[in-house]
């Protein structure tokens, strides 16, 4: 990597990091507020309609930004045709949801989703205006703006949402939450740039663009439908209150594993792009993700299994204890998922899209089959199973790009036995200390701070070279 590649990595990762990271922190501290007073129906009724709104978003989106970003020269034309197509998409699909929010209702058999869906389905227009903005400074690795951005609207929304939880609005402080997120972040990206559109549309930018886009939009649904399928099964045959279980534990083991994957989504798919010709260089920089991807998320995930007990108890308060099991059981599964995101991100970086949506389709029949056998049984037993595919699904993901680059998941998996064996001696620490306190304050503060000083000791006594390039992010961190 050559040194102004490596500064603008550099760069991208700590604004990244910095901004999903205190984006995070934040909103898992408004989430933890807002689960102690509303009641765990209330975050049932938002995560119904979660796929609904994913999807259409998706749809708005189309893969056109991360086309923008692929490309190398990018017009004018491109970016007014991309945002001119995300407006008029998203006010088609606006006008479907507020028609179809009685049907909606009806499947779930809860009438209060009518006006929710189509309050909450606002969102879809006003996220409409941002995503060529935000594809403007990911093209140019702007994670500093970004990280403002989100910030900022984080703060914002959860103050807000707070405030009107505590004066009794129940599920509506939820839904004033998002909106005003999407609204305070997309007038602050309006204001960072100095691009204006026009109202342009070329047939010609379109369909470059699309054509490289709709295959990742199709995965996108695809993956979308998947992620959030939980949702509307655990929603359709069990109550609103075990999907407000699930939905907090979801959201708990979400703040590590999905917080790791989008810092490196983000900040090597324009990298990688830019040396999509350079082979050498490519897998050098792929290879050295995955490692770290697995050396931050292996120990992450088996802390947050081990501390889930008195975490949920202090956190959100004992009427959430039903989330425990299921947040050790994600916690578990959510593992392998940075490291699949950059399996299949390189794909994209090279203009593989259509590898890209052949393996997502790939992995639906193991999803669905382990589906089908554990619903029936209870939610516990469903996240048990998602577990399992998520195991299956990283050997899948690993399979192209192992045949295109020399680098499968038998390579991967022998580079991250290190970081496993670090991982279990770090677990042993933690148990053993929990044994010793019944106060659960205690358990978390030592424990966590065990858990540090053992994985960092592990690791050096096992001379991983992570442990080095993570020093050495924190040193150039601390010159800034």
């Amino acid at each position: 990597m050559t040194d102004s590649l490596k500064a603008k990595a550099t760069s991208g990762i700590l604004w990244n990091g910095l901004e999903k990271f205190s984006g995070k922190i934040v909103q898992l501290i408004v989430g933890i507020i807002l689960a102690r007073i509303l009641l765990p129906e209330d975050f049932g009724l938002i995560a119904m309609l979660s796929i609904f709104i994913a999807i259409s978003q998706t749809f708005v989106d189309s893969g056109m930004g991360s086309g923008l970003i692929q490309k190398q020269k990018r017009t004018d034309v491109d970016f007014s045709t991309v945002f001119v197509f995300n407006l008029v998409v998203s006010f088609c699909l606006y006008a479907i949801l507020f028609v179809t929010a009685p049907l909606i209702a009806d499947f779930y058999n809860e009438p209060r989703l009518i006006d929710v869906t189509r309050v909450l389905s606002l969102n879809i227009l006003i996220n409409a205006l941002a995503i060529v903005q935000r594809s403007r400074l990911q093209i140019d690795v702007d994670f500093k703006n970004l990280a403002k951005v989100n910030v900022s609207g984080t703060v914002i929304s959860g103050a807000i949402a707070i405030l009107t939880a505590n004066y009794g609005y129940g599920v509506w402080a939820l839904v004033i939450q998002q909106l005003l997120y999407t609204i305070v972040t997309v007038t602050i990206l309006w204001s960072l740039k100095s691009w204006k559109p026009s109202i342009t549309f070329s047939k010609k930018s379109f369909k470059e663009l699309f054509g490289f886009g709709s295959k990742l939009m199709i995965a996108s649904i695809y993956a979308k439908a998947f992620q959030n399928i939980y949702d509307i099964t655990i929603g359709k045959y069990y109550s609103a209150d075990e999907l407000g279980y699930y939905n907090r534990a979801k959201a708990l083991s979400d703040t590590s594993s999905s917080t790791i994957a989008s810092i490196l989504q983000q900040v090597t798919y324009p990298i990688l792009s830019s040396i999509q010709d350079d082979r050498s260089r490519l897998i050098s920089i792929y290879k050295r993700m995955i490692r770290m991807a697995a050396f931050l998320i292996v120990p992450s995930m088996t802390l947050l299994a081990l501390l889930a007990d008195p975490l949920i108890k202090v956190l959100l308060t004992e009427k959430w204890a039903a989330s425990v099991v299921l947040l050790q059981w994600l916690a578990f599964a959510k593992i392998t998922y940075p490291i699949s995101v950059i399996n299949m991100n390189i794909l994209n970086a090279i203009g593989r899209s259509d590898l890209f949506l052949k393996v997502d389709l790939s992995k639906a029949p193991v999803i669905l089959i382990i589906l089908l056998i554990t619903i029936p049984i209870s939610v516990k037993a469903m996240v048990i199973g998602y577990l399992i595919s998520s195991v299956i699904a990283f050997f899948i993901n690993a399979y192209i790009p192992g045949r295109l680059f020399g680098y499968g998941a038998m390579d991967q998996l022998k580079d991250m036995l290190p970081y496993f064996f670090a991982t279990i001696g770090m677990a042993i620490s933690v148990t053993a200390v929990l044994y010793l306190f019944d106060n659960y304050y205690m358990q978390i503060g030592t424990g966590g701070g065990v858990a540090i000083i053992s994985y960092l000791l592990f690791s050096s006594l096992l001379k991983v070279n992570e442990l080095s390039e993570f020093r050495e992010l924190v040193f150039q961190s601390r010159k800034k």
